[in-house]
């Protein structure tokens, strides 16, 4: 399993130390400084069964810049 992180985030770091209490084997990847490509993107959505927008945080100040919570969402995948 590869974990996605940012050291600075507190979900992430609680979701290590749940990771390590479970002895769980895992890998990390520090996506600000290794950023997954959009092929990686689409596998991880796939997976999941999610759309981007599941992921979004729309409430984030970028986010709203940008007008991301107003953006249609019935698109499917392909």
């Amino acid at each position: 399993m590869e974990i996605w992180l940012n050291p600075a985030c507190s979900k992430c770091r609680s979701a290590v130390e749940i990771l390590d209490e479970e002895g769980a084997r895992y890998t990390v990847r520090k996506y600000l400084e290794d950023p997954p490509s959009a092929d990686d993107l689409r596998d991880v959505l796939t997976r999941l069964g999610l759309e981007p927008w599941d992921i979004t945080r729309t409430q984030e100040a970028e986010a709203k810049e940008l007008g991301l919570g107003g953006w249609e969402r019935n698109r499917r995948r392909a």
